[in-house]
């Protein structure tokens, strides 16, 4: 099959690699989109490899549609319309997916914005609702909230009854689309203070960072008690000077966690979750795509040039 490949040094480029081997319960998708991640850009640069047995190619999530299953999967069958969780393999003609990692995409819905959702969306009730447990009535701060998973986390967050959310961004440009998503308060960090607007209006029960650095003390200080403080990364360094008596002193619960190296049927739970409390939402259209722009498989170096700049607002995709 065609994939795109990683080479030291050099551009990416297409290529010809084997068809990947689809276990019994798996299934093969004919890669119709491909979404981009910063995580992409970190395995390239050798920072973040697949975890034992998965693709060594590029990409965590893909759209398209179920070619082959494997002998043990009963919730798919060829000619279904599917995006998925990978492990890797989406930058390709064919993915491998276990079946408890794929969402039926609607019916009007094309590839391009269905595979907006599998990861973000997963990523976020990972973080935000399972392991910081966001209830109905609680304030919520989404740090990059014009990213990828930042506009599922808006807009996750404001399907379940978040009573305030926060969101940082940018540009002016970028806070208007976070307000547009949901957003109560879209803080540009350039301008203005996101601690000292958080804490003038009531506080963040939960905090959903990417940024990590100094960032660590600062959403320290904008939690509430009992607040909980989730990193899915640390873009600005993982080391930092902190001073933890507010931790104490408010309760505070500091986690982080990753989403690639679960297991399949750990990936199944959040899955599962995903799809009884939000898929009617993005059936419905109430909690909606949001894709930057889209390039051909064959353009996936000006496609991973666009995601290092940093101006896209909410998914890059490629599309075969």
């Amino acid at each position: 099959m065609e994939a795109v490949l990683v080479a030291p040094d050099q551009p990416l480029s297409l290529g010809e690699v084997e068809s990947p081997a689809v276990g019994s319960s798996d299934v093969l998708i004919e890669v119709r989109a491909a979404g981009l991640n910063r995580a992409d850009l970190m395995q390239r640069a050798g920072f973040y490899p697949p975890p034992p047995g998965a693709s060594e190619i590029l990409g965590l999530e893909a759209a398209g549609v179920v070619v082959e299953v494997g002998a043990d999967v009963t919730e798919w069958k060829a000619g279904d319309r599917v995006c998925a969780l990978l492990s890797g393999g989406g930058y390709a003609e064919y993915a491998a997916a276990d079946e408890g990692s794929c969402l039926p995409i609607p019916e009007a819905m094309s590839f391009t914005d269905a595979v907006c959702f599998p990861e973000a969306m997963m990523t976020v009730w990972a973080n935000v609702f399972m392991r910081s447990a966001l209830a109905k009535g609680e304030s919520f701060l989404q740090h990059g909230g014009t990213s990828g998973i930042g506009v599922m986390g808006i807009q996750m967050a404001r399907h379940m009854g978040a009573s305030t959310i926060f969101a940082t961004a940018g540009s002016d440009e970028k806070v208007q689309v976070c307000l547009d998503l949901g957003a109560a308060h879209a803080i540009n960090y350039r301008n203005d203070d996101f601690v000292e607007i958080v804490k003038a209006n009531g506080g963040a029960d939960v905090i959903l960072d990417m940024v990590g650095g100094d960032y660590i003390q600062r959403n320290i200080d904008a939690a509430n008690l009992n607040g909980r403080i989730c990193n899915i990364a640390y873009q600005n360094g993982f080391e930092a000077s902190v001073n933890f008596g507010p931790v104490l002193m408010k309760r505070l619960v500091l986690t982080a966690t990753t989403l690639r190296a679960r297991t399949a049927a750990e990936k199944r739970v959040i899955r599962d979750a995903v799809a009884t409390n939000f898929w009617n939402a993005v059936t419905n259209g109430s909690i909606r795509p949001v894709l930057d722009q889209s390039f051909a498989m064959a353009d996936a170096e000006a496609a991973h040039k666009a995601l290092e700049t940093g101006g896209h607002i909410g998914k890059i995709a490629l599309t075969r």
